[in-house]
């Protein structure tokens, strides 16, 4: 018998309005909540990047069509047999409120597929369901299912003109409508209808172990308890997803553009000493889920989230860091995310906006703009790319930071360390 995949396979966001029910999918799911900042705890909202993983599993005694069998548990919910495991993934759960929209868009950089969370109760679509469906067609993330959430909060006949409308928006704003699951996650109804889905719809992708590994810092921590004395103190923690190729326990490793000290940024190097998935200790890491990677850093340069946007690689083996990019840049019809229509006007010489790449939130002055919309761009914070990378592109609209279009990163002027 095969050994069981010691992490997932795949990233799985989950997007939408605001208390919409995305959180609720998945603890349902994981068992989990994926908050576990103070602050997500009080206000009962994601404010940072949530994450929990769940291994998709099926009955091997019930029919293939029953979606009674497909389950996240080990024991089969009607016979109570032993499952076997399908598929293991991870989930990030994105904030729905539209003054986090920056922490969605870099969620969705960590995406193979994703979760479009739709609540019953409320009409289709709202304004941040739009923006973060169109954030996921800028982000590329192909691999969509809806579920309609809080079917328990309406009547039957309201949550069919809901599903009816749900499926008339997505027919006008994507190329196939995807599967639409009405659920509610409270009372666990149609979970296994949802897992099937999951299973037939969501493909891990191919992925190239040989290829210089990088990965994205989405969160970073400092593990240690207040009052732990200095001999005992653990290095700074990285949490992040693995794009390509793999580390492993020993690797030295840097991190670009750095730490910023002193008015300029310097690049850190450091030496992976663990690497978990969850609770499972690894001794190597591959593309899929969420990595927390343990380091020889001082941790207080990753409490806080402090190191988020930052890559990291191989010595040498880094994209370069930028300090000024040229971007072919594609910009919206109109702005997505407002209750009222506002139709977008490309920003002039001297715009101030803000482009997403990788985990990193970047303010950026424009330049120059060509006749070819390839636009000049000088970056407040450095970053570190490839060229061809794509990126996200919002302007500041009615008081908010609002998503306008995208663009991929064309050349540019490297930083100076």
């Amino acid at each position: 018998m095969s050994e069981e995949p010691k992490q997932p396979e795949m990233n799985i966001g989950t997007a939408g309005h605001v208390d919409h029910g995305k959180s609720t999918i998945v603890q349902a799911l994981t068992g989990v909540w994926p908050e576990r900042h103070s602050e997500e705890l009080r206000r009962g909202i994601t404010i940072k990047l949530g994450y929990a993983n769940a291994e998709l599993r099926k009955c091997p005694k019930c029919p293939e069509d029953d979606p009674e069998s497909y389950t996240t548990k080990k024991k089969c919910p009607k016979d109570g047999s032993e499952t076997i495991l399908l598929r293991k993934v991870s989930f990030v759960d994105c904030p729905g409120h539209d003054t986090l929209m920056a922490t969605m868009l870099a969620g969705s950089t960590l995406m193979d597929a994703a979760l479009l969370v739709i609540a019953s109760n409320e009409p289709v679509p709202q304004p941040q369901t739009r923006e973060h469906l169109v954030a996921l067609k800028i982000m590329g993330v192909k691999q969509i299912i809806a579920v309609q959430t809080k079917i328990e909060l309406v009547t039957d006949e309201e949550a069919l003109k809901h599903y009816e409308a749900i499926v008339e928006y997505l027919s006008q704003e994507l190329e196939e409508v995807p599967p639409v699951i009405p659920v509610s996650a409270l009372h666990g109804v149609n979970l296994g209808y949802l897992i099937r889905e999951m299973v037939r719809k969501f493909k891990p992708p191919e992925r190239d172990p040989t290829l210089p590994p990088l990965m994205y810092v989405a969160r970073s921590f400092d593990v240690n308890r207040p009052g732990t004395r200095p001999e005992k103190l653990k290095g700074g923690v990285l949490g992040g997803t693995i794009i390509q190729g793999q580390f492993k326990v020993g690797d030295e490793i840097e991190i670009l553009p750095g730490l910023y000290q002193a008015g300029k940024y310097r690049p850190l190097k450091t030496e992976i000493i663990s690497l978990r998935s969850e609770n499972i200790d690894l001794e190597y890491a591959r593309p899929g889920g969420l990595i927390g990677v343990g380091t020889r850093l001082d941790p207080a340069l990753t409490k806080a989230d402090y190191m988020v946007g930052n890559v990291v690689g191989l010595p040498g083996g880094l994209p370069p860091v930028w300090e000024y990019i040229d971007a072919k840049c594609v910009f919206l019809e109109r702005v997505v995310g407002l209750k009222k229509e506002v139709r977008v006007k490309k920003p002039e010489t001297g715009t101030l906006i803000e482009l997403n790449v990788g985990t990193a939130t970047v303010p950026a002055i424009v330049e120059s703009r060509t006749s070819e919309d390839i636009y000049g761009l000088k970056l407040k914070i450095p970053v570190c790319a490839e060229i061809g990378q794509r990126m996200a592109v919002s302007m500041r609209i009615s008081g908010r930071w609002r998503l306008v279009g995208y663009g991929f990163i064309q050349g540019g002027r490297e930083y100076r360390y």
